[in-house]
């Protein structure tokens, strides 16, 4: 990567982690797509410090052209957008040349969402799993159900998160937001449970700040485990593992307390949502299924007149 009048692009990635608690994952998302746009400039004879909108639209025609699809295109151009927006901010540049750029139109794909049968079934089959590993793994599916946690927030959990008195966790979310989330009778319990365990998952001093330690890297359980546990917890419960994901218990999270009346204020809350039109998806979710019964069952959908 090129630096750009000494603001590199590792000073805007900072900025990210400092100031919207961006996650690796999503740092280095970011840099690949900045590295590519970078090589795509050098390609013109050009730079980032020269790059005009009509570079910023012939960029993004080209990867229409090598098949990227609308989706990862509009992604290309918020991140370039934003990107900008931080050289402008630090005086590096004057202008946005990523501004005006109109993105390609995309739809909005409703959440995959699993029934409440599906996640009863996981619970049972978890429960009955009675080594450390399983021990662990139903703490983490009833906290998972139970607050709705982004899967980052949930197997980074600091210990001193967890409020027993007042049954809460307290979650420090993108941007650094912190939000009060209630957790269930099941989910307590499970935790209880777990902590006789815990103690099986740590390293030789025996401490860690985080509540699910592991001898990874970052010192927790890699999100990429937790979907492997997941996936071999749904095949025992009669799953098919394709459809079961960490994220879908966010998501089942958030559909089966809309089904049952909760209010989409509270939700958007206990989810973490900066914008309430997120948690308005759920909304769409709920109506997808409420035609999908009518079409199923009602005795005049299928009528021709």
């Amino acid at each position: 990567m090129r630096n750009y009048k000494g603001k590199t692009v590792e000073q805007f990635l900072e900025m990210l982690i400092a100031e919207r608690g961006a996650s690796s994952n999503t740092c280095t998302s970011y840099l690949n797509d900045i590295s590519n746009f970078d090589k795509f400039l050098s390609g013109a004879e050009t730079t980032l410090e020269d790059a005009t909108t009509d570079d910023v639209r012939r960029y993004l025609r080209h990867r229409s052209e090598v098949g990227a699809n609308n989706p990862t295109i509009s992604r290309n151009l918020s991140v370039l957008r934003q990107f900008f927006k931080f050289l402008q901010s630090e005086n590096v540049r004057l202008d946005n040349p990523a501004l005006n750029v109109d993105g390609p139109k995309v739809s909005r794909t409703l959440p995959k969402v699993i029934s409440e049968d599906n996640v009863e079934a996981l619970l049972k089959a978890a429960h009955k799993l009675q080594t450390a590993e399983g021990i662990r793994l139903t703490c983490l599916l009833e906290i998972a159900y139970a607050s709705g946690l982004r899967v980052t927030e949930l197997v980074s959990l600091p210990t001193d998160a967890l409020n027993l008195t007042s049954e809460t966790l307290l979650i420090s979310g993108k941007g650094g937001k912190e939000r009060l989330v209630p957790l269930t009778s099941s989910a307590m319990n499970a935790i209880a449970a777990y902590e006789r365990v815990r103690i099986d998952f740590l390293k030789g001093n025996n401490t860690s700040k985080f509540l699910f330690p592991s001898r990874s890297k970052q010192g927790y359980l890699t999100r990429r485990r937790l979907g492997q546990l997941l996936k071999e917890l749904a095949i025992q419960a009669g799953l098919d593992p394709t459809i079961i994901s960490p994220h879908i218990l966010r998501h089942a999270f958030a559909s089966h307390l809309l089904n049952r009346g909760a209010d989409l204020r509270s939700l958007q809350k206990m989810l973490g949502h900066s914008d309430i039109s997120t948690t308005q998806i759920y909304t769409h979710v709920q109506k997808e299924r409420l035609h999908a019964v009518i079409s199923s069952y009602h005795p005049m959908a299928k009528k021709d007149f």
